[in-house]
């Protein structure tokens, strides 16, 4: 199972979000590209407590879907609802400049795996491999999202 734990993992990753372009073509969802990569700053931000985050976890959330989502080899199912902090067409913060918002989701991944974590806002309290794992699933998520 992959995560950004893992070196190779996070050199994919990196070299997947530098393929995304302004125009690329979404599959699913309302998000533009540049929005995306501006959702998954967000997403990173508000792990690391740097972005305050609604908390909506409960007992089925922070178990079943937690483990259902991590440790069972299917990707995950497309229009699920974000969190109103983490959505651009709320409260997520706008996208700017595609390369510069590109080049700061960039710096966020190495501070996000060495970095301290809140707890996820769906999955509560996550042990160290579960965050990178996390982390590669949403982005791959994403990624794939825009065909990348």
């Amino acid at each position: 199972m992959k995560t950004l734990l893992d070196k190779s993992a996070q050199a994919e990753i990196t070299q997947r979000i530098q393929t995304v372009r302004p125009d690329s073509p979404r599959a699913w969802g309302k998000m533009t590209p540049n929005q995306m990569i501006c959702h998954l700053a967000d997403s990173f931000r508000g792990t690391m407590g740097e972005k305050p985050v609604s908390m909506r976890t409960n007992l089925f959330r922070s178990t079943v879907m937690k483990w259902g989502g991590l440790y069972l080899p299917l990707p995950w199912p497309h229009g699920l609802p974000t969190m109103p902090e983490m959505d651009q067409h709320v409260s997520g913060t706008p996208p700017a400049e595609f390369q510069r918002d590109i080049e700061d989701l960039l710096t966020l991944i190495p501070r996000f795996v060495t970095g301290v974590k809140a707890q996820h806002p769906l999955f509560g309290a996550m042990t160290e491999w579960q965050w990178a794992r996390w982390a590669y699933l949403h982005m791959d998520h994403h990624l794939r999202q825009f065909g990348c």
